[in-house]
């Protein structure tokens, strides 16, 4: 009879654990904050099998998807997407930035690290383009410590077309791709990356999805375009 009750507490432990990992696990995504809001979002745990071109057949859904929930890595069992009610496609009614802010006189860029996104605003105030963004992941296993993203005012010192790697990581290496790169401040950059995985997860740069980040190099900053980052 001991026997019977310890293997049903020790089969409540696990089973607790596993609940506890997958509450983490989700909370880890930004569309598990998204789906708080059950009037505006549903919620979609992805499952093994799934891919963006199955579960989105229609690309400015999927694009809107990718948005929305800040990812551009292939789907894995227990991925948390939050998707919206309506039907509007349009990727500027889903920003988390004002659509105008008081005149600066300059073009500006805002990266938002809690909102997981970037917002590029013109000489006028106006939200001209936004999109997803990674910054630090807080504690990075390669290097045995933390890693940060610097917030404040900062401008673009120097660019790079899409040969831009990086000369530190992987650790001892280098060679990291770092298309379209923006450094702002030392060796912290804005960046494209194929590894926007819906979290702050970057050993301090600000990964980018590839395309925006080509649009921001080529057609959007210039050498000192002011860069501002917030928590």
């Amino acid at each position: 009879m001991v026997a019977i009750i310890l293997r049903l507490v020790l089969l409540l432990c696990i089973f607790m654990n596993t609940v506890a990992h997958a509450r983490s696990t989700h909370s880890l995504y930004y569309g598990s904050r998204l789906c708080e809001d059950t009037t505006k979002y549903s919620c979609y745990v992805a499952k093994r099998g799934d891919r963006w071109e199955k579960l989105f057949p229609d690309e400015d859904k999927m694009n809107l998807e990718k948005h929305i929930n800040r990812i551009n890595i292939r789907l894995e069992p227990g991925m948390v997407l939050a998707i919206p009610r309506g039907d509007d496609l349009d990727i500027m009614s889903y920003s988390p930035f004002t659509k105008q802010i008081s005149p600066l006189g300059e073009k500006v860029i805002i990266v938002s690290l809690t909102n997981l996104a970037w917002g590029a605003y013109d000489e006028q105030g106006t939200l001209v383009r936004w999109g997803p963004a990674s910054g630090a992941r807080g504690y990075c296993p390669d290097i045995h410590g933390g890693c940060h993203t610097p917030t404040g005012s900062f401008a673009i010192y120097r660019k790079l077309g899409d040969e831009c790697v990086s000369s530190k990581f992987p650790v001892g290496r280098g060679g990291a791709p770092m298309p379209y790169c923006m450094y702002f401040h030392g060796g912290f950059a804005l960046h494209g990356s194929y590894e926007v995985p819906g979290y702050n997860a970057s050993h301090g740069c600000v990964r980018l999805f590839v395309g925006d980040a080509e649009w921001l190099n080529e057609t959007f900053t210039d050498i000192g375009t002011r860069v501002y980052v917030t928590k």
